[in-house]
């Protein structure tokens, strides 16, 4: 044997050593977590920890070498703790024990792109919330968390959990802080959306049951035998609770629709035999309104979906159309085939209705749940603000999209776009 490999047998069996304490670390601090008896945030610590003080015993015992060494085979001590943020899946920075920036992943990059590697965090992490978490951690060698918004370039809420770590026995502070970031960004929304549309449906319902309930009462004392009344108050009931069930049915669909959303309906179904369908189906209500319906479309238009929501769809832009265009006018529906963007082959529904048009400040708004341009208009005609929404949502289980242009006084055209093939979202 060499003197090179007799060298390099101690330094083998030294690595093994490290592999098998980091292997046994790694299957410990795992089993923890899984049995739920240690937090995952304290089993990477704790593994952070082990692996770091196995690479630093080792570094330490070859410290005389070092110089002798080519500079990549000394620096590889600390590549453990750079690997193991790197695959952590939010943003996560390791601080030693000045405060300085050890190791950090792409995700916190991204970030703070101010962050280098041996300068002080507090450099490029300039809220005072989150430098004081951080010292508080290395006084009190405890946990911090704190939660702070960001404005720019979009508002977003992070929680920042500190982490303080003592690799050494008993040291004056702790030589390792982990910070990572939690986005609670679509937590929140998730929350403002619920309880908006707990507020809008109930407010939605109080509203007829607030008039049958006077009603009833009406009815039951001073129009008790009174014909005219009680037959004019009776209609009145009957349109609530008409209203109520429309209310009732959408929000049933809206949850149906959302349940399904992730799977993508496959059956063809022919657009023509459709758009025909709602049109005869709508033919009262356009005979009460003095509209005439007019139908441009080709032998066949075939898409992948679901037959019964693609009626609901285009019952919905057609009955809009139909209420909220002019008395008097017209409706012009176009099915016709076209290209997307990338080139994929689609099927295209627009309705055009010649009423006043839509202000361009409500365009963006028009598919949100209860959102209508005039309240009272919307109840009079009997919607229940929920009617785009429904759109939206279906399209998306479809993988389509909606286009809305409009100009005051001009009326307005809704346009729905299709694959006419089962291609990825937008295609």
């Amino acid at each position: 044997m060499s003197v090179n490999e007799d060298r390099m047998a101690p330094r083998r069996s030294a690595w093994r050593g490290v592999r098998l304490v980091i292997a046994a670390a790694a299957v410990v601090f795992a089993a923890l977590a899984i049995v739920g008896s240690l937090d995952i945030g304290y089993a990477v610590a704790g593994f952070v920890i082990v692996a770091a003080v196995a690479f630093l015993a080792l570094r330490g015992g070859e410290e005389i070498e070092r110089i002798a060494r080519p500079a990549a085979i000394a620096e590889r001590a600390g590549e453990p703790l750079d690997a193991v943020i790197a695959g952590l899946p939010d943003p996560v920075i390791a601080l030693d024990g000045n405060g300085r920036v050890l190791a950090l992943n792409d995700r916190a990059r991204a970030l703070a792109p101010a962050l280098r590697l041996g300068e002080p965090a507090s450099l490029a992490l300039r809220l005072p919330e989150l430098i004081e978490a951080i010292g508080r951690a290395y006084a009190s060698g405890e946990e911090q968390r704190v939660e702070y918004s960001e404005r720019v370039p979009l508002d977003r809420l992070f929680e920042l959990i500190v982490m303080p770590v003592k690799r050494a026995s008993n040291p004056g502070r702790p030589d390792l802080v982990l910070l990572t970031f939690h986005d609670l960004t679509p937590l929140r929304r998730v929350e403002e959306m619920r309880a908006d549309f707990v507020a809008n449906a109930s407010h939605e319902l109080r509203t007829p049951l607030a008039a049958l309930s006077g009603f009833i009462e009406t009815l039951q004392g001073s129009a008790r035998d009174d014909t005219k009344a009680r037959d004019r108050f009776l209609a009145i009931m009957q349109e609530q609770a008409r209203r109520m069930a429309r209310l009732i049915d959408d929000l049933l669909s809206l949850s149906r629709i959302e349940l399904n959303a992730h799977r993508r309906p496959d059956t063809p179904v022919d657009l023509v035999p459709i758009v025909r369908q709602v049109a005869d189906g709508l033919e009262t209500l356009a005979r009460d309104r003095g509209v005439t319906v007019y139908i441009e479309a080709a032998d066949a238009l075939t898409v992948p979906g679901d037959h019964d929501e693609l009626v609901r769809l285009f019952e919905n832009l057609v009955e809009n159309a139909l209420k909220y265009g002019a008395p008097g006018k017209r409706v012009d529906i176009a099915l016709t085939q076209g290209r997307s963007s990338d080139g994929a082959a689609e099927a295209r529904v627009s309705v055009r209705d010649y009423g006043p048009g839509i202000a361009p400040e409500h365009l963006p708004r028009l598919t949100e749940r209860f959102y209508r341009v005039d309240v009272r208009e919307s109840r009079a005609q009997g919607g229940t603000g929920l009617g785009l929404a429904l759109v939206k949502h279906i399209l998306n289980r479809h993988r389509g999209r909606l286009s809305i242009e409009s100009t005051p006084g001009a009326g307005a055209t809704f346009t729905v776009y299709l694959p006419t093939a089962n291609t990825p979202a937008g295609g």
